[in-house]
């Protein structure tokens, strides 16, 4: 049996970009996105504002880089019928080994890339290798790991630590024209994924295992190592969103991701993109889409100066009407 053969659950032709694979389109959600901006300039313009000013516009996106990052990571393990709620505390992880490493000088930024590169990779390690040899749950796995970390944090800080150099601010700060750098980096983490999802084996993998896990075993496929994997992958992309975060403040900060909700708002927008919970449907076009609309809500709050009470309430009101949207699509189909 070929290796196509092997992991059948994987369709023959690959979806466009702006589809997920086996679900509703993810243009879905970028329609929802219009739908919000539209809105979002018509209110703020009748308080004087200027929604889409240029000004605006490159705040967007450098907001919603670090979380786009982290979703693009989230996304991986969630298609893989798994999630990853330790990526809060590994992003003020990383954004201190980062500062504390570079301290300052120029020479010891790539010392620090790398640093952080290998403690993203042994904690994703460790997630993996707990969900698929202990057997835990991967909720209980993610957070049992998250609280070592919080630990670890709450022992060694008691505040912003370390120094940035000047010349790495520029990832934070520096745009090409109107694309901020941060937004480049995002949209290079987000091809990168789209491209190991659509045009390799592992990415097939990835979505046989969400798909079906046992079926996928029986077919061959190594499912504890592509879960591994993809949670290597989600801690990587934790860490990079960390050092972002580092080239902002010019400094690391132990509170950073948890104060940003990096974990639950990652998940929220893997999920507005209509990527299953259940793993195997999905896709990071949505992804995309879901940070972008995120992104775009804060910015009209912002403006119209709504209270942090009702921010939460509609969010909360959009995450449940966009999830509902997507089981009826579901049902309907199968219907």
């Amino acid at each position: 049996m070929s290796e196509s053969e092997q992991i059948g659950a994987v369709p023959a032709r690959t979806p466009p970009f702006w589809r997920t694979r086996g679900s509703s389109p993810a243009g879905v959600v970028f329609l929802a996105l219009a739908g919000v901006i539209l809105i979002g300039w018509v209110l703020v313009a009748a308080r004087g504002g200027q929604f889409l000013s240029l000004e605006n516009l490159v705040g967007v996106q450098q907001r919603s880089a670090a979380l786009g990052i982290v979703a693009i990571g989230q996304t991986l393990a969630i298609l893989a019928g798994s999630l990853d709620l330790s990526v809060a505390y590994l992003i003020s992880l990383s954004s201190l080994v980062a500062a504390e490493t570079m301290a300052g000088r120029d020479g010891n930024i790539v010392i620090a890339v790398a640093a952080v590169a290998g403690i993203s990779a042994a904690v994703g390690l460790v997630n993996g290798l707990v969900i698929t040899k202990l057997r835990v749950h991967p909720f209980i796995a993610t957070f049992g790991v998250a609280l070592i970390i919080k630990g670890v944090l709450d022992h060694l800080y008691d505040g912003p630590a370390g120094k940035v150099p000047e010349s790495f601010q520029h990832l934070g700060y520096d745009r090409l024209g109107p694309l901020p750098v941060s937004a480049i980096l995002w949209a290079a983490v987000a091809v990168a994924a789209w491209f190991l999802l659509r045009r390799t084996t592992l990415g097939h993998r990835i979505y046989a295992v969400g798909g079906d896990q046992e079926v996928a075993r029986l077919s061959g496929v190594r499912t504890d190592r592509v879960l591994i994997v993809t949670h290597v992958l989600c801690s990587l992309c934790a860490g990079i969103a960390g050092l972002l975060l580092a080239s902002r403040l010019g400094a690391g900060a132990p509170t950073v991701g948890t104060d940003g909700g990096y974990d639950l708002e990652s998940i929220a927008a893997v999920v507005l993109g209509g990527t299953a919970l259940a793993g195997g449907r999905g896709g990071v076009g949505g992804t995309v889409g879901g940070v972008l609309l995120l992104a775009t809500l804060d910015s009209v709050f912002n403006q119209m100066e709504v209270n942090s009470f009702f921010k939460d309430v509609v969010r909360g009101v959009v995450i449940v009407t966009a999830v509902a949207i997507y089981a009826r699509r579901k049902h309907g189909r199968r219907a």
